[in-house]
């Protein structure tokens, strides 16, 4: 989808302009906001994917005021009550108020060193072979989904070289919405500033993304 996150390219929001010596929290509420999206997660009722597009798919006006974190709190409360974890009326009352549903599985404290060590592999054997090999000319498809897409918007349509193949993975486009991971081959694929920005763009410049093969056709 065309969401808030996508913001490649687009003009208007003022320079980016890192903080030196960043902390990786600014306050003690931000952990306990990674901690909870953590461990609700482990539950197993959704995946990766449907969470990221829970976050993109706040209203623009809320996603562009609310900090990192914020973002996912108000995604996680989505997901909660998407999957009858929590009700409106727990949320409002602070406390369980509403029968709720059993989650899978319930991570406990001495294994999350483990857990998050093993991280959430999303590689998986293809069973038909590539179709592109590395040197091929190809063109990204120019489609405006309503569901989830890990294709940016600014590299739609645009001519480019296939630089790398990479293994199979899970197709998000699907895994978002509970239609199976269906996974593709992942290609690196390069392209030169003009053809990203038009006229006037550096020409020294290359932009290389990872693209699901059903995003990329010969050009």
């Amino acid at each position: 989808m065309n969401g808030p996150h996508d913001l490649g390219g687009q003009m208007g929001f003022g320079p980016v302009a890192p903080e030196k010596d960043e902390p990786y929290f600014h306050a003690a509420w931000e952990k306990r906001a990674l901690g909870v999206t953590l461990t609700a997660g482990a539950m197993g009722a959704w995946t990766i994917d449907e969470s990221r597009h829970a976050r993109e798919s706040l209203h623009p006006a809320d996603y562009y005021s609310s900090s990192y974190y914020q973002i996912w709190i108000k995604a996680l409360e989505t997901l909660l009550k998407r999957h009858g974890f929590v009700s409106d009326r727990d949320l409002a009352a602070g406390s369980a108020i509403d029968p709720a549903a059993t989650p899978k599985r319930v991570l406990k404290a001495e294994n999350v060193p483990a857990v998050l060590a093993n991280g959430g592999p999303c590689d998986r054997p293809v069973s038909t072979p590539a179709r592109f090999r590395a040197g091929d000319r190809v063109r990204t498809k120019n489609f405006h989904p309503t569901g989830h897409t890990r294709l940016p918007r600014y590299a739609r349509g645009k001519r480019g070289i296939v630089e790398a193949i990479r293994d199979g993975f899970v197709f998000p486009d699907s895994n978002a919405h509970g239609q199976g991971e269906n996974p593709q081959w992942v290609y690196t694929v390069v392209f030169d500033g003009v053809e990203i920005w038009g006229e006037g763009a550096d020409p020294t410049l290359t932009v290389s993304i990872d693209a699901w093969e059903s995003y990329l056709e010969p050009a």
